[in-house]
């Protein structure tokens, strides 16, 4: 059981940090809803006038794959459609005892702590 990052016995550490983490992570992920809202930029309804340019774009790639505009506009269409995505998203936290929210996060920051502590060399 040694050398996670250089250090004697760090995979135990490692591998309880990484269940704990995971652990933390779920059941704090477990608690978070997550809420579409509508398209709403510059005027309702227009998500459709955000497909355009990546539109444009693989037509673009379609007739000649090694067009540096086509993938300008297939890859600024595809992030401005994430970034619409992302920011018209509305995320709420489900009501939790404080009990569960702190075993929730122990379990996480406890398990990240592990982690840092098996990959640390010990020089």
């Amino acid at each position: 059981m040694t050398d996670v990052g250089g250090t004697p016995g760090g995979l135990g550490y490692f591998l309880i940090g990484f269940i704990m983490a995971c652990l933390g992570g779920y059941l704090l992920s477990n608690q978070v809803m997550v809420v579409g809202s509508y398209w709403n930029f510059y005027g309702t309804n227009t998500f459709g006038v955000t497909l355009v340019p990546m539109l444009i774009g693989i037509a673009i790639l379609f007739w000649n794959g090694r067009n540096i505009i086509g993938w300008l506009l297939t890859a600024g269409g595809a992030l401005f459609i994430l970034a619409g995505v992302i920011a018209n998203m509305h995320i709420y936290f489900q009501p939790a005892s404080l009990f569960n929210t702190l075993v929730m996060l122990i379990l996480l920051v406890g398990g990240l702590a592990l982690i840092a502590r098996a990959l640390r060399s010990r020089a």
